[in-house]
């Protein structure tokens, strides 16, 4: 039934000004609008709606990542616009903090001003 209908990605986030800065300007999504609860992003055809939320509690694992044809392009491109990608001491990484799954898979992880933790990856 919802199969081929498209999905809208939630995540919750707690300054309109922090989340506009950065998913906007910094990861340069396209803001559609924004109103009192919700900033609105559009992604490839996928809407990312950032909840206003009074505090946010950070998974431990990625709520939100994006396909990218070259994960290592794409995590220098992001470092020198400001992005840290985080390090994992029992994951082994290269010097990029990209790791490489047993199929192949290679991934970067950081984090949106709340703590959530947002992926790269090159299938």
């Amino acid at each position: 039934m919802l199969g081929d209908k498209e999905i809208i990605a939630f995540v919750g986030v707690t300054s309109a000004d922090k989340t506009r800065a950065f998913y906007r300007d910094t990861l340069g999504l396209t803001m559609m609008f924004e109103d009192s609860s919700s900033l609105n992003f559009m992604v490839g055809g996928t809407i990312i709606r950032a909840t206003l939320v009074d505090s946010v509690q950070p998974q431990p694992y990625p709520v939100l990542g994006w396909q990218v044809d070259d994960t290592t392009s794409t995590v220098r491109t992001l470092a020198k616009v400001g992005v840290s990608f985080e390090r994992y001491p029992h994951v082994e990484q290269d010097g990029d903090g990209i790791c490489t799954a047993p199929g192949g898979l290679r991934i970067a992880r950081f984090k949106d001003p709340d703590g959530n933790i947002l992926t790269v990856a090159q299938l």
